[in-house]
């Protein structure tokens, strides 16, 4: 029983973590005054020097987030942490990653566009925090407490043994196959005004995730062999609504 407890309560603590860097991330990348960090500011090191540390940064961040959701790599290090608390583990690594980069990320400086008028800059910080919106509200479709280790553990509490979720489709899944990218992009862009620095941390981030669904939807496809139907029948991230894919929408049953 002090197993499944301890286990437990390292399931909360990663996910406690997890929303709260969730949180700071927001604030980070908008520049929010109530945190010691943001994304942007007065460059504190060389061009060349801040470049460098903001690359690794990010580096450390996408090899660690790609490599640890690899089937491969989930078989290999749960003959060391408990299978029940893997997920929590990736998450709180995932965490501490994001804690890194917010923590050292130099700005650079350079500015690529700023909107001045007031209504423009209220549109734009409006469309980013829809985006952060639509990245939550898409966890929570696919069921949120899954995906960030908390059903894993309150069930190994219960002495339950855990069982996959089965694939399924509901809303916004059956416009665009990645809403939850979606988000992250609109996140990433919408700003009133892009520096140097805010355009590399876009930039770089909507390429690694570009990349990254490559290798998740062929780990979805080889668990979900419906993957394939779903794959060609709805667009990864830009919808499309032709008069088949309504037809399609209006006859499938909900999830």
């Amino acid at each position: 029983m002090f197993k499944r407890i301890s286990i437990f309560i390292y399931g909360v603590v990663s996910y406690a973590i997890f929303f709260a860097t969730f949180l700071y991330l927001i604030a980070f990348v908008g520049n929010l005054p109530f945190v010691p960090t943001t994304i942007d500011g007065q460059p504190r090191l060389p061009s060349g020097t801040a470049l460098a540390i903001d690359l690794l940064l990010l580096a450390v961040f996408a090899v660690q987030h790609s490599l640890m959701a690899r089937p491969a790599f989930k078989h290999w290090w749960t003959q060391w942490v408990p299978v029940e608390a893997e997920r929590s583990t990736y998450v709180l690594f995932s965490s501490l990653a994001l804690i890194l980069l917010c923590t050292y990320w130099q700005p650079i400086g350079g500015v690529f566009w700023t909107v001045e008028n007031p209504i423009g800059r209220g549109l734009l910080y409006g469309v980013f925090a829809f985006g952060w919106g639509l990245v939550l509200y898409s966890t929570f479709l696919i069921n949120h407490f899954d995906l960030f280790g908390l059903r894993q553990v309150w069930l190994q509490l219960r002495g339950r043994p855990y069982q996959s979720l089965a694939f399924k489709t509901p809303v916004v899944y059956r416009i665009v196959r990645h809403p939850l990218y979606v988000g992250w992009f609109i996140a990433f862009w919408a700003t009133p005004d892009m520096t140097m620095t805010h355009a590399l941390f876009a930039l770089l981030l909507t390429t690694y995730i570009l990349s990254a669904i490559q290798l998740e939807e062929g780990d979805l496809q080889a668990e979900h062999p419906e993957y394939a139907d779903y794959r060609r029948e709805v667009p990864m991230l830009v919808p499309r609504f032709s008069r088949r894919r309504k037809s399609l929408l209006k006859d499938e049953p909900a999830a």
